[in-house]
């Protein structure tokens, strides 16, 4: 690219964001460089769904991928990171039936192979509009490797993947009781169901005895399974019930005839101790009535409506009116014995929020405890890592009692179940249907209807968009991947299945670490949801400040293991990336002052070297040495996953010493001319440029914009080398001298504040130095000093003079001594007699909340934290304006 001398006076990051993002795209850096003895680094993105649209969750997600990527890449690592989309099958088949709906069409009306042509439609016009969206963040991916979970080659490893679990024996067609959303039409995995508690009912129904010895009471929150009832049990260790164990009782509003067993399922504790047993409706009744032999009567269908099992009182009925109308005739029968206040934690279905059926079905499953162990294992020794650390225990619970998986959906977009039938119920296993119809030798046969669980396709994610099952020089070269970088509510959907697979079929784990990553929540600490209306539209953002603002502004807040706190959009601003729009504008307004004072001469024969040790100043040593501790900070930080700690320590050296001290501290130099000028053009130079390469994952473009205007070698920011530490630079005795100084021109500032000085007049100012040492530093920089405070004139003295009415402070290197002639002191202490009235006023206020007990107790803790807060801040006001009255007088 062109070198450009000059930036201009306002960074607009619009223009600036598409030319890099075009010049990076067009010169090839997103791509790998697999030069040999190149250590290797690859991530594969975790596949964003391809309805979806760039929510905040993403943004975060995908930064931290690609400042980790810009780092590697910039260390001179072979870097890889492999984007793509998942088909998301209800979510995406729920897309194209609603717009169907709108047509006044099913997708049976349709059928399957039409339904499935207006699917491909909808993903080849808008699917895929996300990673789009991820370019706007500035995400350098190696868009040439996009995969799609319904890609060819995706699909082949799919298959392979079922057909050699098949033949392992790992897979198996069963009947269970499933998770089934009456909404959504098809089952969900336990890990796809979400749980919360709500207020519902215990009702206590008694159940007669055949004999007409009496009743069990049974208390159920689901009146309405009672008619698929086939047993009541009870704890064989329950001495309530002992007598009763074997008896036969006649189910009521049904009339079947249905045992009293003993079961260790049955807790005592629970209502009366005796349950009702349900194995059409209950996932744990099913486990008891294989136990005990009962039969499996299903009284609700897919619909979520009573079957003829029900009874015709009740057929047809939905599931909800259905409890009414069996609560209603068991009042009327004298069965119902009372109902209680429960709270009962209820399932719904992840994506629609419907409420879960337990239902029998015959699905497709993955025996899983045997696939698992060596996943344990891994994770047990070390060979993945999580981090935060604590997400280990997470999974291991999880993993060490891991379900068999139900893998069978009965939807239509997605993987069909490569399992085909005879005529004669002989199940046929192929990758292929030519495959299969070879297998059949002859014999017709029929495809499964059902496609395979998402996850089943997602599980295989590091390895099959690298190639496999084909043994591809990408494969070979980039697994196992570096690290994923993913949310803590898919350790269980997605980690886990993945660490199997890649285990299974690579012999070697998918990654070796696993970096879990905030949440981003809303001010009050709810998720982010549209639905909510607590979400925040990242492009919105891009659009108000800048990629680069809002990349900084979530990274900045990455702290490891903890929640994001995120700002809403208020009167068109959002005061949290505004801040970090501000740190551009420093590094902008900083940046423009550095290259305006490197004129033609100077960028012709500078090298990018520094001045002597000798032709430096302490200032000049101060400056390189606090650098080189950012350097090692920020290298540390991103080693270990510390992003709000890099990018921290980046902000404060640029904004807080950098360009607060070190330029203003050049100024004098500057303008002097000669050798002094060339030393303080150099050193800034090159810690800018530094700089630069240390912000430039975090904050792509402005980097790259500002980085061409200086002198440098190389095409691009994005493949110069990342910053090392240099030994050389190390100077803690200028770092001690200079600290020294800095307090003393801030202990200026704070005497001047304290009472009020107008900043624009010039007052004397005595420093009389704590020691000769102290004098000899405060005369070496007299001219900064004069600089930064404006303090003209200003007398180093051994004492103060006799007689000069002044107010004083102190720091390490002297006292510093302020004449109060140039104040008129009248006025000013009518100033701050009205200053403390207006506080006073403001402390009564917060005074009469903290001591309202209804406040306290009602109030949300971070509000009345705030408060507290609030008056610390105003006694500590309160008292320094009133030792600052008392020096007025």
């Amino acid at each position: 690219m062109a070198e450009t001398t000059s930036i201009p006076k306002v960074y607009d990051p619009t223009n600036v964001e598409e030319k890099w993002y075009r010049y990076w795209s067009e010169k090839g850096y997103f791509a790998p460089s697999p030069e040999a003895n190149k250590p290797v680094y690859c991530i594969t993105i975790p596949p964003p769904n391809v309805t979806g649209s760039l929510h905040i969750g993403h943004a975060l997600c995908y930064t931290i991928h690609d400042a980790l990527i810009r780092w590697r890449r910039m260390q001179g690592y072979n870097t890889l990171c492999v984007p793509g989309t998942d088909h998301a099958g209800i979510a995406t088949q729920n897309v194209v039936e609603k717009q169907l709906r709108r047509e006044g069409l099913t997708r049976h009306d349709l059928g399957r192979e039409k339904f499935l042509e207006r699917v491909w439609d909808w993903v080849r016009e808008y699917g895929g509009v996300i990673l789009t969206q991820f370019q706007r963040l500035g995400c350098s991916f190696d868009w040439s490797r996009t995969r799609f979970t319904m890609d060819e080659g995706y699909v082949n490893a799919i298959m392979e993947c079922f057909v050699r679990w098949w033949e392992d024996g790992h897979i198996y067609r069963g009947k269970r009781v499933i998770n089934w959303c009456p909404r959504c039409l098809t089952a969900l995995s336990d890990i796809e169901v979400e749980h919360e508690d709500q207020p519902s009912q215990l009702y206590y129904i008694r159940y007669p005895f055949k004999d007409g010895s009496g009743y069990v009471v049974v208390a159920t929150t689901r009146p309405e399974t009672m008619l698929g009832d086939t047993a009541v049990a009870a704890n064989p260790a329950d001495e309530r019930y002992q007598h009763l164990f074997g008896k036969t009782i006649i189910l009521p509003l049904v009339g079947r005839e249905i045992p009293f067993i003993a079961d260790d399922y049955a807790k005592p504790e629970f209502g009366t101790g005796a349950v009702k047993v349900t194995p059409a409706h209950d996932a744990n009744d099913f486990e008891c009535g294989l136990r005990h032999n009962l039969p499996q009567v299903v009284v609700i269908d897919e619909h979520g409506r009573m079957t003829d099992e029900a009874g015709e009182r009740y057929a047809g009925l939905d599931r909800y009116e259905a409890r009414e109308k069996v609560l209603e005739d068991l009042q009327a029968q004298g069965l119902l014995e009372k109902v209680e206040d429960y709270v009962v934690p209820v399932a719904t279905c992840a994506r629609c929020d419907t409420v879960i059926e337990p239902l029998l079905s015959e699905q497709w499953f993955v025996r899983m405890k045997q696939i698992a162990q060596p996943a344990i294992d891994a994770v047990k020794e070390g060979r993945i890592r999580f981090i935060p650390d604590r997400y280990a225990r997470t999974y291991l619970d999880w993993m060490e009692n891991i379900k068999d998986w139900c893998i069978s959906r009965q939807l239509w977009w997605g993987h069909r179940i490569p399992v085909w039938t005879t005529e004669d119920g002989e199940y046929i296993v192929a990758r292929s249907e030519e495959e299969a119809r070879q297998k059949a030798g002859g014999k017709a046969i029929k495809q499964d209807e059902d496609v395979l669980d998402t996850w089943f396709s997602s599980a295989l994610w590091p390895h099959a968009v690298l190639g496999w099952p084909e043994k591809t020089e990408d494969l070979k070269t980039y697994y196992p991947t570096s690290v994923l970088i993913t949310a803590r509510d898919i350790i269980y959907l997605w980690v886990a299945r993945m660490i199997m697979t890649g285990l299974y079929f690579m012999n070697d784990v998918p990654f070796r670490d696993v970096y879990i990553y905030a949440t981003v929540l809303d001010e009050q600490g709810r998720r982010m949801s549209k639905s909510l209306g607590t979400g925040v539209d990242p492009l919105d953002l891009i659009e108000m400040y800048g990629a680069d603002a809002l990349r900084f502004a979530l990274l900045v807040r990455t702290a490891k293991g903890q929640d994001i706190r995120f700002a809403s959009i208020q009167h068109g601003r959002h005061s949290q990336v505004e801040e970090a729009r501000n740190f551009c504008n420093k590094i902008w307004n900083a940046s423009r002052f550095v290259l305006m004072n490197l004129d033609e001469q100077f960028r012709q024969r500078f090298d990018g070297s520094l001045p002597t040790n000798e032709q430096m100043t302490d200032i000049d040593r101060w400056i390189l040495s606090r650098l080189n501790s950012t350097i090692r900070t920020v290298n540390t930080a991103l080693e270990n996953y510390d992003m709000d700690d890099a990018a921290k320590a980046i902000y404060s050296f640029l904004w807080d010493e950098y360009c607060d001290w070190y330029i203003e501290m050049c100024k004098p130099r500057l303008n002097a001319g000669g050798a002094e000028r060339e030393v303080a053009q150099r050193v800034l130079s090159v810690v800018l440029e530094h700089t630069l390469r240390l912000l430039h994952p975090f904050m792509p473009y402005i980097t790259e914009e500002i980085w061409q205007s200086l002198p440098h070698e190389g095409e691009s920011i994005m493949i110069a080398p990342f910053p090392v530490e240099h030994p050389e630079w190390n100077a803690p005795q200028a770092e001690e001298r200079m600290q020294k100084l800095i307090e003393a021109v801030r202990a200026i500032r704070a005497l001047r504040t304290e009472i009020g000085f107008d900043i624009s007049l010039k007052a004397n100012v005595f420093v009389v130095p704590t020691s000769p040492e102290a004098g000899s530093l405060l005369r070496e920089h007299e001219a900064v000093i004069r600089t930064l405070q404006r303090v003209e004139p200003m007398t180093i003295v051994e004492h103060l003079p006799d007689g000069a009415k002044t107010v004083a402070t102190h720091c390490d290197l002297a006292d510093v001594y302020l004449q109060l002639e140039a104040v008129d002191i009248e006025r000013e202490r009518q100033r701050v007699q009205k200053e403390l009235a207006s506080l006073e006023k403001e402390l009564q206020r917060v005074n009469g909340r903290l001591s309202n007990e209804q406040f306290l107790q009602r109030a949300p803790q971070e509000v009345v934290e705030k408060e507290r807060t609030i008056h610390a801040e105003l006694l500590e006001r309160q008292a320094k304006l009133l030792e600052r009255l008392k020096r007025l007088e």
